[in-house]
């Protein structure tokens, strides 16, 4: 099979010999030869030497993602096998997260070298998100190697909003392989049970990401008020409950993912817990109208920004939370700030708590600093897989 070379422009191989996986349309020279779109290419230099080879796409910003540093080396099922026992082994040997009934990131990206993948694991089925055309067009083999390696009884495709738009790709939520998860699908997170969706649920079904950070934030609440905001399906509202909280007010925009933290209460036996739907901008607005107080308050809204033009705007809504979780919090409480913008730093974060507490006549102390739990690692090559932010301040 004849490759087609994608040359690059002269001074602009530089990220590419650092194993940066993106090659955005800016940089590239030339073409030669006619790949189709999702074909393989390999990436040259200006002065003609190899590169990397990856993935074609016209139709996306990114024209080309890497994928192998190594020269005739076809990205074929023995190639994606190897990526994939290799994220395994850092889940399973490594982090010792295959338990049973366990929820954890199979592979993530960039991070694990395969951009534009996601597969997380939930008990005995998997769920994969493509958001990179040459993936999706592999995914019959994806997941015959998802099968070899893993057993599961069920493999479920979730798609994310804009995708199709951006790479040319036209996939729709639906069953890949095997049996249709239950509907009381359970995963069991740190002692505690959760139900997940994943035929309708945010993302792949649950945010595993915040697993460690929830563990971290419940040692800070037994006897404390504490208002989980954007809880989903009640993640720290539930952690905090366990570890002992005088009351838990969990707060989000939607019905069916309130519902689910219900049911997840009563799987628990957490009764110092309850649920409301609301605007959480609005409603949090009119408990500090009402004088209410909180001991502890966690911000963990959705992402605000999907590109630069809207980072602005991004900002100005964290900076309105951030005023409103002030108002809220008693002296000596505890500020749980999570931000999953990407385009927004830890340092961009940090800066603004800082704004809000001076402007707020609020002493402030940072405590830590976070990221995602260790199956969402960050690929030093591409910085940008570090989306998570999770800051804990205490408040005087």
């Amino acid at each position: 099979m004849t490759i087609a070379k994608v040359i690059l422009k002269p001074k602009r191989a530089q990220p590419f010999f650092g194993r940066h996986p993106w090659v955005f349309a800016g940089a590239i020279d030339r073409i030669e030869g006619a790949p189709a779109d999702g074909d393989e290419v390999d990436l040259i230099s200006n002065g003609g030497n190899f590169v990397a080879r990856g993935l074609f796409n016209s139709q996306s910003k990114i024209n080309v993602r890497l994928y192998s540093w190594e020269e005739h080396v076809p990205l074929d099922r023995a190639f994606f096998r190897e990526r994939l026992a290799r994220a395994l082994h850092l889940r399973h040997d490594i982090l010792k997260l295959n338990t049973p009934d366990a929820g954890y990131r199979v592979c993530f990206s960039e991070s694990d070298y395969l951009s534009g993948m996601i597969i997380d694991r939930y008990g005995d089925w998997l769920t994969v998100q493509f958001t990179a055309l040459g993936l999706a067009n592999r995914r019959a083999e994806i997941v015959d190697v998802l099968r070899e390696l893993l057993n599961p009884k069920g493999i479920y495709l979730r798609t994310e909003k804009g995708v199709g738009k951006l790479e040319g790709v036209e996939l729709h939520d639906q069953l890949l392989w095997g049996e249709p998860p239950p509907a009381d699908l359970t995963i069991l997170e740190n002692g505690l049970r959760f139900l997940v969706n994943l035929a309708e649920g945010q993302k792949t079904g649950y945010y595993l990401d915040q697993r460690d950070n929830r563990a971290v934030v419940a040692r800070m609440c037994a006897g404390k008020r504490v208002l989980d905001a954007f809880c989903y399906t009640g993640g720290f509202g539930l952690y905090a409950a366990r570890a002992g909280a005088a009351e838990v007010l969990c707060l989000d925009a939607s019905e069916p993912a309130l519902e689910l933290g219900r049911r997840n209460a009563t799987a628990n036996a957490l009764a110092n817990v309850s649920f409301e739907k609301a605007d959480v901008f609005r409603h949090l607005a009119d408990l500090a109208e009402a004088g209410r107080k909180f001991d502890v308050v966690v911000l963990d809204p959705p992402k605000f920004a999907r590109n630069r033009a809207a980072v602005p705007e991004a900002f100005k809504g964290y900076r309105r939370l951030h005023q409103l979780a002030l108002s809220l919090l008693d002296k000596d409480g505890v500020l749980v700030s999570c931000c999953c913008t990407g385009l927004i730093t830890m340092t961009d974060l940090e800066e603004l708590i800082g704004q809000v507490a001076v402007e707020g006549r609020r002493d402030l102390q940072l405590l830590e600093r976070r990221g995602p739990s260790a199956d969402h690692p960050v690929a030093v090559t591409c910085r940008e897989s570090g989306y998570l932010k999770c800051v804990v301040s205490r408040v005087l």
